[in-house]
């Protein structure tokens, strides 16, 4: 079966990745000796994972901390190698077809940013603009788009380090799609999010899956992110992919959603 045929698909196939990281015991004697001898552990991220994603999918990808998360997002996004094993989007190896991919992709970590600190956020975006060589008229039309259905009128010419968290995650978002990328990554979109701006952000990736057919991955702790936007879940824990299936799939009698993924984290013990 040839994958790269496949327009869209986001495959992993065994994929393994392990970090070293030094470990010392407090205290000034044990910081001299690891000057000297310095002891390693390893730690395996991902453990043999494989998934497929279809074009135009949303799936919530979901796992508690240290589950693999964030490395799967960064082997996906080509800026982490994996160990061993394929990985395909959209026909590409994300690691060494960096250039073309970051084209075709949007990214949004939660906890970083992508907008220059101490410029107004149009300025940023012009600088994006020329990173990814947009048209002109792609850029108008985009950025009038964005800025409509994120309300981005009023903060465009604030430097991102006055906005409010709120503010600065929807121009967040809007930068990650000025190129209007085929698949987007969202590592944590609403971290730390009020209910308004949530609910903002949530219709917004709906939207944008409805209107372009943007493939969506989400990885999140907010279970009510997961339910308004994902129809598939893929559970990894320990490196390890443990489920794959819908909500409804594991969902029992009237018991919320919260709940229900913490009754799951248990029973698969992590």
């Amino acid at each position: 079966y040839n994958y790269r045929e496949e327009a869209g698909m986001i495959m992993m196939e065994q994929v393994c990745k392990s970090y070293r990281i030094a470990r010392r015991n407090a205290g000034f004697k044990e910081a001299c000796k690891s000057l000297f001898h310095r002891e390693y552990e390893v730690i395996a991220a991902l453990n043999d994972v494989s998934f497929t994603i279809n074009d135009k999918e949303m799936v919530g990808y979901i796992g508690p901390n240290g589950a693999g998360k964030s490395s799967t997002i960064k082997i996906l996004s080509g800026i982490l190698t994996p160990d061993s094993g394929t990985v395909l989007v959209d026909g590409r190896i994300p690691c060494k077809d960096r250039i073309e991919h970051v084209r075709q992709i949007g990214v949004v970590f939660g906890q970083r940013s992508q907008l220059w600190w101490d410029v107004p956020v149009i300025d940023s975006f012009e600088l994006l603009k020329d990173i990814y060589s947009i048209s002109q008229s792609m850029y108008r039309r985009s950025l009038e788009e964005l800025t409509q259905l994120l309300n981005l009128e009023e903060l465009l010419r604030t430097p991102a380090r006055q906005l409010s968290l709120g503010q600065r995650m929807r121009c967040e978002i809007a930068a990650s799609l000025l190129h209007r990328p085929r698949i987007l990554f969202l590592d944590e979109p609403t971290i730390g999010l009020d209910a308004v701006s949530k609910l903002a952000v949530r219709d917004f990736i709906l939207k944008q899956n409805k209107t372009h057919g943007t493939t969506v991955i989400l990885t999140t702790h907010d279970m009510q992110d997961i339910e308004a936007l994902a129809s598939r879940i893929i559970l990894i824990g320990k490196g390890r992919i443990l489920m794959d299936g819908s909500l409804s799939d594991i969902k029992k009698g009237n018991a919320d959603i919260d709940e229900t993924v913490a009754e799951l984290y248990r029973s698969y013990d992590i």
